[in-house]
């Protein structure tokens, strides 16, 4: 059966990499006789109008959407006749991407995945998430939508997707089995500042932070990765798709990122999954579940595979950890605070503004001055959102 699936943020590292998947499997597909594995019905993306034109014709896409309306006429004249009409701008044109898919791609960058999620799920479809600032933010309220009929996240973060498989080996998603979980492990890389002091982290550069040493990744997840907010970033978001408590949710740094994560269970038994870093495998997961996908993304040759090592955080040095820590315990709008200084923070170390070490202490500046609601609407996160992008921009300007 063909799957019909849109993806947004079509041009990033999540979207291009779900078109490989498609693409490939589809060519199979034809070479055995087979109907397409998948049809791409939506495509949505910031402002690049001649890749999004690009990839439609590819893949016979009508309906294209981009955020920024100033390129809607960019995106029509790169178009043939047949599609142009098909292509819209806007938050609404985005939604309307989505319309007639049963598998929706979420890898917009930022909050401004969230009504995408929301959308997503309030008409009851299947979400391969890879935005994890919509949940993190917007986590009551997208609990909220998951109990629509039909609506399910699959997560597309590799250690997300690793929790699912190993909850779902063991049947743990039902809330009476969760109880058997005593923790769930949450693995890092450690980015590419693994092992260094305080000290030595005053002379990172950008060209630095950005070289990470297993994950080719988008700058702005790069960074989050250097300095681990990217880590405590999925701490919230594995609280908000499994609903364990922050108690029940450790980070443990693993350099060959062979180990995805992990899940202890109260017998002492640890379910691990294992693959070579490859995020076309989770994606894949997200596009077939609850199937597998045919191709082995991410194999592991273990005539080659020597080592797996493993560390605690350098808690001190990378103060990021502890905030997302906090900010969850804290819920309501502090977690939407949290990723949006962080958002404005590490805008301003990619442009030279501020250094590294300024990211942390914008975000924890920021954090301490706000005072939230303990059970946002969309509204009151809409607010916390602007309220610490604006004191953020203050403080890095500053």
């Amino acid at each position: 059966m063909t799957v019909d699936v849109a993806i947004l943020g079509s041009t990033g590292s999540i979207g291009t990499q779900a078109l490989d998947i498609v693409r490939h499997a589809n060519n199979q597909a034809a070479a055995r006789g087979d109907d397409p594995a998948y049809r791409v019905v939506g495509l949505g993306a910031g402002s690049a109008a001649a890749v999004v034109a690009a990839q439609a014709v590819e893949f016979e896409v009508s309906s294209t959407a981009l955020a920024d309306p100033t390129q809607l006429d960019a995106l029509r004249d790169a178009l043939p006749v047949a599609l142009a009409s098909g292509a819209g701008a806007g938050a609404s044109a985005l939604n309307d991407c989505i319309v007639d898919a049963d598998v929706v791609i979420n890898g917009i960058v930022g909050f401004a995945g969230l009504d995408t999620t929301i959308e997503t799920l309030k008409a009851g479809k299947r979400l391969g998430l890879a935005n994890k600032e919509s949940l993190i933010a917007a986590g009551p309220v997208v609990r909220r939508v998951r109990q629509t009929p039909g609506a399910e996240i699959v997560p597309v973060d590799s250690e997300h997707c690793a929790l699912h498989q190993c909850l779902r080996a063991n049947e743990s998603f039902d809330g009476d089995r969760m109880d058997q979980v005593r923790k769930l492990i949450v693995i890092a890389s450690g980015g590419p500042f693994r092992g260094r002091s305080s000290a030595q982290l005053r002379e990172v550069t950008v060209e630095g932070a950005l070289n990470h040493p297993t994950w080719s990744m988008g700058p702005k997840i790069t960074v989050d990765s250097s300095t681990l907010m990217n880590k405590g970033l999925e701490v919230i978001e594995a609280n908000e798709l499994f609903g364990v408590g922050f108690d029940r949710i450790d980070v443990v740094v693993h350099p060959q990122s062979v180990v995805h994560s992990m899940v202890e269970y109260t017998d002492g038994a640890t379910l691990a999954q294992l693959s070579m870093p490859d995020m076309r495998l989770c994606i894949a997961y997200a596009l077939d579940f609850d199937d597998r996908h045919e191709h082995a993304y991410g194999g592991i040759d273990w005539s080659t595979l020597s080592r797996l090592d493993f560390e605690l955080p350098d808690r001190e040095a990378f103060p990021c950890l502890d905030l997302a820590y906090h900010a969850g315990r804290l819920g309501g709008t502090a977690p939407a605070v949290l990723s949006a200084a962080n958002e404005v923070a590490v805008d301003a170390f990619l442009h030279g503004v501020i250094g590294w070490l300024d990211i942390a202490r914008a975000v924890e500046a920021v954090l301490a001055k706000h005072n939230g609601e303990r059970d946002p609407d969309l509204d009151a996160i809409l607010a916390a959102d602007a309220w610490a992008r604006a004191h953020a921009s203050e403080y890095v300007a500053t």
